[in-house]
């Protein structure tokens, strides 16, 4: 197993991945997880380890502008355990529990392509690609349309009035 990847958070808030040579975001950071590559945050300043911290500031980004996963009150069970249970073991219980999730989440999948012959999530992902491809096409239809003024592209002659309007005219 190779080293953890060093990521050096300065005072301006800036973080610098040491391996790659550049400043990340915190969008990198997310990258860096889902990809599974091992990395600790060093505070430049201080040198303490804030990778916790870090992470923390990633869920917040994902539970403000993602589609939230912790509900209000979650949090605030988690806000009021502080100091009223053993930390370690609301820890592992938690980290426990979601692996378990996440472990039982993948074999319900593998169970349903089994039994269907198609993993379920990648169905429904490919057909709302198609769905938003037909959407996407629609819209641009009609935006064609009204640009036109209600006429096909060329057409110079004004639409032809419904009968019932050519009678009260």
């Amino acid at each position: 197993m190779s080293a953890a990847r060093i990521i050096k958070k300065y005072p301006n808030r800036r973080l610098y991945d040491t391996e790659e040579s550049r400043y990340i975001t915190l969008a990198d950071v997310k990258d860096l997880v889902i990809n599974k590559i091992q990395f600790v945050v060093i505070d430049k300043k201080s040198g303490n380890d804030i990778t916790r911290t870090i992470l923390l500031q990633v869920i917040s980004e994902q539970e403000q502008h993602g589609d939230p996963i912790m509900s209000r009150d979650f949090l605030s069970q988690v806000i009021r355990s502080y100091g009223k249970v053993v930390p370690d073991f609301l820890s592992n219980y938690l980290e426990q529990s979601l692996k378990l999730f996440v472990t039982q989440q993948q074999n319900f999948r593998g169970q349903v392509k089994k039994v269907v012959g198609i993993d379920p999530v990648g169905a429904v992902a490919d057909i709302a690609q198609k769905n938003f491809g037909r959407w996407k096409a629609l819209q641009d239809e009609v935006l064609k349309h009204f640009s036109s003024g209600g006429r096909a592209a060329g057409d110079e002659t004004p639409p032809a009035l419904p009968e019932d309007q050519k009678k009260a005219g």
